[in-house]
């Protein structure tokens, strides 16, 4: 054999048993790994598994909601109907050069508008969010078979966000209710909707955090938190748990971009289910009344009222002839339990209290003077007026700003007349409103140029303001009033 063709097989045979070892190399660590976390995967596959099993039962019974509305815009002296320096929406310039304008019909325009729901009862009733189908003049549902309806309005609580709408059906597929109280931070949970008119789409996520309230989207807020994606579209539709049950109604994100962001709301299912009982049997919710205006403790407050820890709900203020006034509540009384279970602050309270029916006793453990006491009292029904639907009520708490009707005890007691105005109960510190001098006692007689008496009449005024972006108010303190304009951003 010639030199080269010997080095050419020696070099051949080197090269096989290289291969030849790091294949086995390879197989021993494969078959290493298989065998020390075939366990885990095992135990991931069946996770996977179950997620799908879950969504695959849940899905019939999530639906595609698709509104109609009939929109109406204020007409402007221009042909092409715009406005190329915003002066229509100044009520200055419309107060001063309104009279002298040529006016056109006001021209109306249909909305089309679309978010998710679930079904709920073999029969057809759908819960979804007031924000979807709140104000609709044609409600279409599809499911996820195909099959179309034409559904009807139940009932909406705009202070919740919470609706119930109706389809002509039978047999139709459900989605069981679970229950939001048990939820745990950390748990898995499925969010299922129609995020951009994409239908039946599937997030996970795990609940980031639950009781957050104070974002400014409805009256009663008591969201849970998810990290599992929602999008537009997605509001009505279900959040699920691994059980496939419904623990929450997606209604919002907190969002820089308008898109998701990591952070996604849910309203409570026991919340919903409590006022969508109320709506199907009456059409619309009445509210629990205890008649306090109540305040969070800080460190500070609950050093000077003797507390281990800054929790429950500090008593403001009762109002005269009121459940809580009847049934001895002071103002300095601590709340610290409803019928047994621990007041965490005045979100808790005030959502807990709504949700009790009128002409429910209740027992209420206090605080007074570092004492304990327990105290009975039968709760009243909410007088009407008393909070703001949810778009007005979200445009008030960015211009830091609380109001409400005022009655003849608090007429007297600020030195007005009943029916003068509304009164303003509660200013933010450093808000819009705070900055502008406006300051609680103190009563708005006009909103926008119109004068108003009481709280419909202020949201029938103040509900301009949603497309002007501005508020004009007269303010009234004591013997003089002045104007005061405020900005919405």
């Amino acid at each position: 054999m010639l030199p080269h063709m010997k080095s050419a097989v020696i070099d051949r045979i080197t090269l096989t048993a290289a291969f030849t070892l790091l294949f086995l190399m390879f197989t021993f660590n494969v078959q290493a790994r298989t065998a020390e976390e075939n366990k885990d995967i095992a135990l991931l596959s069946k996770t996977s598994n179950a997620f799908a099993v879950v969504v695959k039962d849940a899905m019939p019974a999530v639906v595609f909601v698709e509104v109609e509305k009939t929109i109406e815009r204020r007409a402007t002296p221009f042909p092409s109907q715009e406005d190329p320096f915003g002066f229509f929406n100044d009520p200055f310039f419309e107060r001063f050069f309104g009279p002298q304008m040529p006016r056109r019909a006001p021209r109306k325009f249909k909305e089309m508008g679309q978010g998710s729901g679930f079904i709920i009862s073999k029969d057809g009733y759908i819960l979804t969010n007031n924000h979807v189908v709140g104000g609709a003049d044609v409600i279409k549902v599809k499911l996820a078979d195909g099959r179309e309806f034409k559904a009807k309005v139940v009932g909406t609580d705009p202070q919740s966000d919470v609706a119930v709408i109706k389809i002509n059906g039978k047999n139709l597929p459900t989605l069981p209710l679970g229950n939001s109280d048990k939820l745990k931070v950390g748990e898995w949970v499925i969010a299922i909707g129609n995020p951009f008119g994409l239908t039946q789409t599937v997030t996970v996520g795990v609940v980031s955090a639950k009781g957050r309230s104070r974002i400014g989207l409805s009256d009663y807020e008591d969201f849970i938190q998810t990290d599992a994606a929602i999008n537009p579209g997605n509001s009505g539709g279900p959040l699920i748990n691994i059980h496939g049950e419904a623990v929450g109604i997606n209604t919002a994100i907190f969002s820089r971009s308008g898109g998701y962001m990591g952070i996604g709301f849910a309203i409570p299912i026991n919340m919903a289910r409590a006022i969508e009982k109320q709506l199907i049997k009456n059409g619309k919710v009445v509210r629990g009344w205890l008649g306090v205006v109540i305040q969070d403790i800080d460190e500070d407050l609950a050093k000077s009222f003797k507390l281990k820890k800054p929790e429950g709900a500090l008593v403001a203020e009762v109002s005269p002839d009121s459940p809580a006034d009847k049934g001895g509540i002071k103002q300095g009384d601590v709340i610290t339990a409803l019928n047994g279970k621990k007041v965490e602050n005045v979100d808790d309270l005030r959502n807990r209290i709504a949700l009790t029916p009128p002409g429910t006793l209740v027992t209420l453990d206090v605080l007074r003077n570092g004492v304990h006491k327990r105290i009975r009292i039968k709760i009243g029904e909410q007088p009407s007026g008393m909070t703001m639907g949810m778009a007005q009520h979200s445009i008030l708490r960015k211009l830091g700003l609380t109001v409400q009707d005022l009655t003849k005890a608090l007429a007297d007691q600020f030195g007005y007349q009943e029916g003068q105005g509304v009164l303003v109960a509660d200013v933010d510190p450093g808000s819009p409103a705070a900055q502008a001098g406006i300051r609680p006692g103190q009563l708005i007689e006009e909103v926008n140029r119109h004068r108003v008496h009481n709280m419909d009449e202020f949201q029938k005024a103040f509900s301009e303001s949603k497309r002007t972006k501005r508020v004009l108010f007269r303010i009234r303190d004591g013997k003089f009033s002045r104007y005061v304009a405020l900005s919405i951003e």
